[in-house]
């Protein structure tokens, strides 16, 4: 059986955690506890299996996968039914790259160990650091709000009416822009997109809430 290691509140866990459900895939959770004594991802154990001490790694028989974005591609070309990308070039452009305005210009200056850099390094208090996430969440999803809205692909969700990569990722970020305060009703595209995909099981299965690790 596959295995994710991944920790409850890790938006890419949360990623991938869609993907797996969404294709009827099943996986044994791992937890790995991001805060737990200085992290456990910084153990040799979990460090052998992943050299850049980050969540998720999907554990396939002897094969280690990491990167959020390469494990759901990955999924994709393994288990290629239901898809996560369109069939048309374009269109698959399209989903990646909604999908990488989260993974790459949102999400990575916003994940624990950038916050808690700003924190140890920097001298960044609880304030700046809420002010520092909000900056960088807001400036990614009016781009991609306005994405939405202009190109009439979206549906009820992203790409049409059918979830695809760009929904795994954005539902776990929408809901890391809730935790910032960051208020949803600036983009109603997004919202509406949030909303339907939380109404689905898939998605209600792969939330920090519903995991064996949540706290």
């Amino acid at each position: 059986m596959l295995q994710l290691y991944g920790y409850f509140r890790s938006s890419a866990a949360y990623r991938v955690r869609i993907a797996l459900n969404l294709k009827g895939l099943p996986y044994e959770a791992v937890p790995v506890h991001l805060l737990r004594g200085g992290g456990e991802q910084h153990g040799q154990p979990f460090a052998d299996r992943n050299p850049a001490r980050l969540v998720p790694v999907l554990q396939d028989g002897p094969a280690a996968l990491t990167q959020s974005l390469a494990i759901i591609e990955y999924l994709e070309e393994t288990h290629p039914s239901p898809p996560l990308l369109p069939r048309g070039a374009l269109e698959r452009a399209r989903v990646r790259a909604l999908a990488l305005a989260v993974a790459c210009d949102i999400h990575p200056i916003n994940n624990l160990r950038v916050l808690q850099y700003l924190d140890s390094e920097l001298g960044v208090d609880t304030d700046g650091r809420s002010a520092w996430s909000r900056h960088w969440i807001e400036l990614g999803f009016n781009a991609i709000e306005r994405t939405l809205a202009e190109s009439g692909a979206a549906g009820d969700f992203c790409h049409g009416e059918s979830p695809t990569l760009a929904d795994c990722v954005l539902v776990p970020q929408a809901l890391n822009a809730l935790r910032a305060k960051c208020s949803l009703e600036r983009y109603p595209v997004i919202r509406r997109i949030y909303e339907h995909c939380m109404r689905l099981p898939a998605f209600q299965r792969a939330a920090p809430e519903a995991q064996p690790d949540a706290e």
